[in-house]
């Protein structure tokens, strides 16, 4: 039997490949941390509030954190919810593009 369940997740590399096109990102970290510097077109729903995400799409989600640890579990959660949901490994901490801040 297995403690943790896989959750299906993306690299850095391949998130800014996906970027070249309209995606739903999500940002899990506090309004916060996502003030301080995100990813453009990331639509921030902290961790805590993430249950509450409602969203009509057949199209994957990627979630995104500052590390890679609550991303996994707001992704699993989605799954969970019937989400196609994908963690981005490593999180902010790997993002060396240009980020944006404020809201």
């Amino acid at each position: 039997m297995f403690l943790f369940k896989k959750v299906p997740s993306i690299t850095m590399s391949q998130l800014e490949e996906k970027l070249k096109k309209p995606i739903e990102l999500i940002d899990v970290r506090s309004e916060m941390e996502f003030e301080s510097g995100h990813i453009a077109k990331a639509k921030n729903i902290p961790l805590n509030r993430i249950s509450g995400y409602k969203k009509k799409t057949d199209q994957p989600v990627y979630v995104i954190c500052q590390s890679g640890a609550r991303s996994k579990q707001a992704a699993d959660l989605l799954i969970k919810q019937g989400y196609d949901a994908f963690n981005v490994q490593g999180g902010m901490n790997v993002w060396r593009n240009s980020v944006k801040v404020g809201k």
